[in-house]
């Protein structure tokens, strides 16, 4: 059983253990990985269902002594648990099959899964309306204030002829006569431990308590058409590229009168024509003459919000990093590290034809000591382009 489940394991005990310390070990691991307890933890989920699986097993006297002598192949498998494999193993089955260990459905005080649990009146089911996806293109000045987008989508719509209600007009939806509005039904079966009691979805309302008599002959009972809908979608300053907003009750109607579905709106960041995005800085690239880079300048910039001036100062190097403080994008809804700058990388234009004029006077100073490469400023400049690379 070396590449297979250990339900001995599983369970934490022994070989040897009794039938009552098996009992005892599945309730505790049952309540610890509860999904009520663990909502939305895939992992507890998963051991949750292992832990069901092999206590199926070895409550079993006659499948324990199969799986004794033969391993999971002889009780069915390796996810031999209750004739289905533990990959598919629905929750409601597990809480069905072993209900009476706590009490009939309830673990501890956690409701059943899927909202039918306990015993605290009726708890019917409301239909959630499906969720929409959607990507919205943004300019970087969008972005960095912040922007309400409207869109006309294509979605299911409450059904304007019966509000929803799936009725036929001057109708109302009635209570269900199979679980008297419950939403749910109790079953009683014999099994190998006695008579246990368990809490079933209603089969004629399907949970919702209610039944439709007379259906609506727009939206044929169901309480929701396709239709178009104009969406208003407020998107916060400093978003980025990729994100994911989930847009709470702006997707597909419910049916029924039940909740709407979310919208969950994709971020694409649209190419700018001045800046490149790094995190919340945006990298501008100034092109300065030979002239304005050795005798420094003053020279306009751009910004998201219109213009800046800046110093050059003579004998500005190419790789210069300078700064625009507080010119960039805020963080997103106050994550991150607060409003990004403007940083204006320096290149240097070299001409790339020149007059006979002009020749001259470029010879005149080739061979003059000041226009001679400093070897610490040559190093400083390998050395930022070496951390270029290393970053």
């Amino acid at each position: 059983m070396a590449d297979e489940k250990d339900f001995y394991k599983i369970l934490g005990v022994e070989r040897t253990a009794s039938a009552d310390e098996i009992k005892k070990a599945y309730k505790k691991l049952a309540i610890k990985y509860h999904p009520d307890r663990n909502p939305g933890n895939k992992e507890a989920e998963e051991k949750f269902k292992q832990a069901a699986e092999a206590y199926d097993v070895l409550r079993d006297p006659d499948k324990r002594a199969r799986y004794d002598q033969f391993g999971a192949e002889g009780v069915g498998g390796a996810g031999g648990f209750g004739g289905f494999g533990a990959g598919g193993m629905d929750l409601n089955d597990i809480f069905r099959q072993f209900g009476d260990i706590f009490g009939g459905g309830s673990f501890g005080g956690f409701s059943g899964f899927g909202g039918f649990g306990g015993n605290n009146g009726p708890q019917t089911r409301q239909y959630k309306g499906g969720d929409m996806r959607m990507k919205v293109k943004l300019s970087l000045e969008e972005i960095a204030t912040g922007v309400t987008k409207k869109f006309k989508v294509r979605k299911d719509v409450k059904c304007a002829a019966c509000g929803g209600t799936g009725c036929e007009k001057g109708t109302q939806p009635e209570t269900c006569s199979t679980c008297h509005g419950q939403g749910y039904v109790m079953r009683t079966r014999r099994s190998i431990l006695g008579m246990m009691q368990s809490q079933e979805v209603c089969p004629d309302c399907h949970g919702e308590g209610t039944v439709i008599k007379k259906k609506c002959s727009h939206c044929h009972g169901e309480g929701i058409t396709a239709g178009e809908e104009i969406v208003e979608i407020n998107i916060p300053a400093g978003v980025a590229e990729g994100m994911v907003l989930n847009v709470q009750g702006k997707g597909h109607a419910g049916k029924h009168n039940g909740v709407p579905g979310d919208i969950q709106v994709i971020i694409e960041e649209l190419p700018h024509s001045d800046f490149l995005r790094d995190e919340n800085d945006l990298v501008y690239n100034l092109l300065l003459t030979v002239p304005q880079a050795a005798l420094g300048d003053t020279v306009e910039v751009p910004t998201l919000t219109g213009k800046a001036r800046i110093k050059i100062e003579p004998g500005t190097q190419p790789g210069t990093a300078l700064r625009l403080r507080g010119k960039g994008l805020p963080a997103v809804q106050g994550y991150g590290y607060g409003q990004g700058d403007i940083v204006v990388n320096i290149s240097v234009y070299i001409p790339e034809q020149l007059d006979k004029k002009e020749k001259e006077h470029f010879e005149a100073l080739k061979d003059h000591d000041h226009l001679q490469p400093n070897p610490s400023v040559k190093d400083k400049i390998f050395r930022a382009f070496r951390n270029y690379f290393n970053r």
